[in-house]
C-alpha cells in the first residue's frame, strides 16, 4: 500500500487505516485472519480507543495478533482517550490512567500516537501538556493527536503543549462532506456556505496536520451507509459507473474519492470483514480525474455556485 507522512511527524503511515471499533465483535480465528489480511495488504495502520468495547476490542487485538517486539515493530498503534460514561475527561490524572491501561490491554510498551477523543468542555490545556510531557518522556507515546476538534480548540491546545499536533480525526464522507463544500461557496447565501468547523480543513492543511475521516462510507451520524443505499440513486450510478472503468468495487473507489483530495487524509475503515478490507486498501492505487472527483461530489447532492 502506498504510504504517507503523518502530519509534521517522521511517521511513514499507509494511506488508509485499519478502525478496530468492531474487533470484540470477532472471534479469535476471525480476528486473527483479520488482522494478518491487513498486514498482507500493507495496512499495518491500526487506529484503537479506550472505550471500543470497553476496552475488549484492545484485548482481542493484542491476543489475535500474537504481540510480541517483532510483531509491534511491524505495525503502527494509535488509540484515544477522554470518553467516559456521561462526560469527556482530559485532567491529566484520566489521560495518565487511560494510557497505562491501553498499554496494558495492547501488550505493548508504546503508542506511536494518542488522540484526545472529542473535545472536553472542562479542559485545562496546562494539564494535557503535563500528561504529554510525562508520556512522551516516559516513552509511553511517541506522537500525540486530537479528534473531532476545530481550529481553536487545536490552537488553544498547542499554546502549552509542546509536542506537534500530528493528526485531527473527523467525520468526513462523499455525503458528509461539508468541511470541502464551505470552502467552495464562500459569500453565497446556500446551506453549503455554512462553516461548521471553522474552516478546519484549511486549517490542518495549513499547519501540516493529517486528517483522518471517520466513517467514510456513511451518510449522517451514524444513520446507515450510502452504498447501494435507495437514497442515493444518482451517487451509486456514477460511483458504480466509475468504479466499473478501473474495474473495481464501489467501496474502493468511495475511498479512492477522499484520498484524491490534496489534503492527503487517512481515511479510517472500520470494517471486519476481509473483501472489504481488501477493496479499501485497493484505493490507494486509484487516482480518480478531477472531473470523475466532481461528478462524484454533485451526485451527492453537494453543488456547485
Amino acid at each position: 500500500m502506498r504510504t504517507m507522512k503523518l502530519g509534521a511527524s517522521t511517521l511513514k503511515v499507509p494511506v488508509v487505516a485499519v478502525g478496530c471499533m468492531r474487533m470484540n465483535s470477532l472471534e479469535k480465528k476471525e480476528a486473527e485472519n483479520f488482522i494478518q489480511t491487513a498486514l498482507e495488504e500493507g495496512a499495518n495502520f491500526f487506529d484503537h480507543a479506550d472505550i471500543y468495547g470497553d476496552g475488549l476490542s484492545e484485548e482481542i487485538f493484542a491476543d489475535a495478533i500474537h504481540m510480541n517486539a517483532d510483531i509491534r515493530e511491524k505495525i503502527i498503534l494509535q488509540s484515544k482517550c477522554g470518553i467516559r460514561k456521561g462526560m469527556f475527561d482530559f485532567s491529566k490524572e484520566h489521560i495518565l490512567h487511560s494510557v497505562d491501561g491501553i498499554l496494558k490491554r495492547l501488550n505493548t510498551e508504546y503508542l506511536d500516537t494518542l488522540l484526545l477523543h472529542r473535545p472536553d468542555a472542562l479542559m485545562e490545556p496546562e494539564e494535557v501538556a503535563e500528561a504529554f510531557d510525562i508520556l512522551e518522556s516516559a516513552g509511553k507515546v511517541r506522537h500525540f493527536g486530537v479528534s473531532n476538534q476545530n481550529p481553536l480548540q487545536i490552537q488553544l491546545l498547542q499554546k502549552f503543549v509542546k509536542q506537534p499536533i500530528v493528526a485531527n480525526q473527523l467525520q468526513l464522507s462523499i455525503t458528509n462532506a461539508n468541511m470541502i463544500s464551505n470552502g467552495m461557496n464562500v459569500n453565497m447565501e446556500n446551506d453549503s456556505a455554512i462553516n461548521r468547523d471553522g474552516s478546519v480543513l484549511d486549517f490542518c492543511r495549513l499547519n501540516d496536520i493529517t486528517i483522518q475521516p471517520w466513517s467514510p462510507f456513511q451518510y449522517g451520524f451514524f444513520e446507515g451507509v450510502f452504498l447501494g443505499n435507495e437514497k442515493f440513486p444518482e451517487l451509486n450510478q456514477k460511483i458504480d459507473e466509475i468504479a466499473a472503468k478501473y474495474e473495481v468495487s464501489n467501496t474502493t473507489i468511495a475511498i479512492a474519492w477522499l484520498l484524491r483530495h490534496p489534503a492527503k487524509m487517512q481515511p479510517v475503515i472500520g470494517t471486519m470483514n476481509v473483501d472489504r478490507l481488501k477493496e479499501c486498501s485497493k484505493a490507494s492505487e486509484i487516482y480518480l480525474t478531477r472531473e470523475e472527483w466532481y461528478e462524484i461530489y454533485r451526485a451527492a447532492g453537494n453543488i456547485l455556485p
